[in-house]
């Protein structure tokens, strides 16, 4: 543990959560965005399953933890969703199974503390035929449906609207933009930085929305350390220094205005 304790933000999911600290990732964007505030902890496992993430949730959420997160931010779902193979082994989790594992996530997640909050992230779309040129045949007998997807994304919100949980249907926020199928995907199914953005966007909606205490959202949360300091650079008056803390940089100007 690295002091002083900031709030903690868990990214808890499969390969969409893994490789969101990549260049451009969603991970990235939000880890930036939060600099000096909260620190954004990575908790991603490419080709998981809801089936897997039970099986480490309480290895990565301890109820006796000295200190729980502010955040976690959930996403299984894409996985499940695929075709069943004939072999019986494979990803696919049937829908009502489903459900039930994302029921006992949050109601494990919710019982960490009173100030641990939630996000569900449903499956984003995918594009078909951007998967068949980049996998080949290789998954012809366990496809990943955009039809697929939206079944399982409809259905994880209409059960957090029931556990009255915060979701964000990414199936529905990625296809509002005319070419999505092929600005949103490095191979039709991981999402591109064009597709990173909708996702840190429809987060740091939720975020300036919801009347949380304290507050999560990052232009409303303290930054570490702010105060005034003769270290800092020299004014243009050559009298008095020029306090950073709250500078907001180029790059982060696009996210003022959500």
């Amino acid at each position: 543990m690295v002091g002083p304790g900031r709030p903690q933000f868990v990214l808890f999911g499969s390969s969409i959560v893994q490789m969101s600290f990549n260049i451009g990732g969603w991970g990235a964007i939000l880890a930036d965005l939060y600099d000096r505030k909260a620190d954004i902890l990575l908790r991603g496992y490419s080709g998981w399953n809801s089936r897997l993430a039970l099986q480490v949730l309480y290895q990565n959420f301890p109820k006796e933890a000295a200190v729980q997160p502010s955040l976690v931010i959930v996403y299984f779902g894409g996985n499940d969703a695929m075709h069943p193979h004939p072999s019986g082994l494979g990803a696919h989790v049937p829908l009502p199974e489903y459900l039930e594992n994302m029921r006992k996530i949050y109601l494990h997640l919710k019982s960490l503390s009173e100030k641990t909050r939630i996000i569900f992230l449903t499956s984003p779309p995918v594009n078909e035929a951007m998967i068949r040129e980049h996998f080949g045949n290789a998954l012809d007998d366990q496809a990943r449906t955009n039809e697929g997807c939206r079944i399982y994304s409809e259905a994880l919100v209409e059960l957090c609207q029931e556990m009255d949980v915060e979701a964000i249907n990414l199936w529905t926020a990625i296809q509002q933009r005319d070419d999505w199928a092929n600005s949103s995907f490095i191979d039709g199914i991981h999402l591109s930085a064009d597709g990173c953005k909708i996702v840190v966007r429809e987060i740091l909606k939720v975020l300036k929305k919801v009347d949380w205490e304290p507050s999560l959202y990052w232009l409303s949360m303290p930054a570490e350390f702010p105060e005034d300091s003769p270290y800092y650079v020299v004014g243009p008056d050559g009298k008095t220094t020029i306090n950073v803390t709250g500078h907001i940089c180029t790059w982060q100007k696009e996210w003022l205005n959500i």
